[in-house]
């Protein structure tokens, strides 16, 4: 195998294929990415979960293929000079060349290598900023506890155009409603994410490009395995968690006896300066009363903190705690200059949600947050 390449053109690729590799794989050939030359270059990687393919435009000069450490690979191209760098590969070795500077690595036996996933058929359509945001807003509230699988995960739902995503933690539920173009207009899909593996991937996505969504089954409902994601040269897929994923919407809290709208910045900055003041878990109590919002924090006699800020009350006057940082996590997904709090009582459930300046309430995301017993 011998290929030319621009630096510059091949060092994205190579980091987009080695970001599905573990760091400590069980199977030591899961740690290569596979190298193959035709007509383009093809880059992969796989850990038996995410794979990921990437394609760049090189002169390949002898097709061929090779696997190499992926990580190392993609730290060596990051290092290169800009500049061509050739690439030359047999059984045993890979050489990189460039501007003065030359590697050589040992290679993996390809023949060990697994075979990669076939992404599945098309679903559909989707912007990918909007995707990217929507699941950056929603995975916050999935759970790192791997002891029960399906709270890792991210619910991706389809009806017709609207795609509805969830992640919960039995502390909190995030959802997100978004637009997208399936091929079938009355679709109906509904599939379990690896929450840690979709975030990574969306993360990637381009702003004003498409991104592609395929579903194993041929998008069929309930026959998904797998769900795939394509977008400018770049192909990922995922193994779905085989599991039916709790009925979060029976949990969302229909009648509040209390309403209060903040303005959204102001509120963030005033939660993150009192729990300066409180330790890992304590929470920030809010009082709504006389047209204001009156936050405090602390951690014993040790310290206290208070601030206060304007807030419109709709409905009774209510004291109420939080995590701090589920507030914070919930108030970075408000797109709103204006977030409101749905408040039942002091310890039932609250929905958080947006509203524009011009009063009107948006709905396409909602997080249900559990409060917390106050001590003080």
């Amino acid at each position: 195998m011998k290929f030319r390449v621009e630096r510059d053109e091949i060092v994205e690729a190579t980091a987009w294929a080695a970001r599905s590799l573990a760091s400590r794989p069980t199977v030591p050939i899961l740690a290569g990415i596979l190298l193959k030359a035709d007509e383009r270059l093809t880059l992969s990687g796989y850990d038996y979960e995410v794979s990921t393919r990437a394609e760049v435009d090189v002169e390949v000069i002898e097709p061929g293929s090779a696997l190499v450490s992926g990580r190392l690979l993609a730290e060596i191209m990051r290092s290169m000079p800009p500049g061509v760098i050739e690439l030359v590969g047999d059984a045993t070795r890979v050489t990189l060349e460039g501007s003065g500077t030359r590697f050589t690595l040992q290679t993996l036996p390809v023949e060990d290598y697994p075979a990669l996933p076939v992404v599945p058929g098309l679903a559909g359509t989707v912007a990918g900023d909007a995707f990217s945001a929507a699941v950056a807003h929603v995975a916050l509230a999935a759970s790192r506890d791997e002891s029960v699988p399906i709270l890792t995960g991210l619910h991706l739902e389809a009806k017709g155009d609207v795609l509805t995503l969830a992640c919960t933690d039995r502390y909190r539920i995030a959802m997100r409603e978004l637009k997208w173009n399936p091929v079938d207009p009355d679709v109906s899909l509904s599939a379990v994410v690896p929450a840690k593996a979709i975030a990574q991937t969306a993360k990637s996505m381009p702003s004003g490009a498409a991104v592609s969504l395929s579903f194993g089954g041929n998008g069929e409902s309930g026959g998904a395995e797998t769900i795939g994601f394509e977008f400018q040269g770049r192909w990922a897929t995922s193994r779905l968690i085989g599991a039916e994923f709790i009925n979060y919407r029976q949990r969302l809290p229909r009648e509040f006896a209390t309403r209060a709208a903040v303005r959204t910045a102001p509120f963030m900055e005033a939660i993150k300066r009192v729990s300066l003041v409180a330790n890992r878990n304590s929470p920030v109590r809010l009082s709504f009363q006389g047209g204001e919002v009156i936050l405090e924090a602390a951690t014993g006699d040790e310290a206290q903190a208070m601030a206060s800020m304007d807030a419109h009350i709709d409905g009774e006057d209510i004291a109420i705690a939080f995590n701090p940082q589920f507030l914070l996590d919930a108030l970075s997904a408000v797109e709103t200059e204006v977030a409101v709090l749905n408040c039942q009582a002091p310890l039932k459930s609250a929905v958080l949600t947006g509203r524009t300046a011009d009063g009107e309430d948006v709905a396409d995301y909602q997080c249900v947050i559990m409060p917390v017993r106050m001590s003080y």
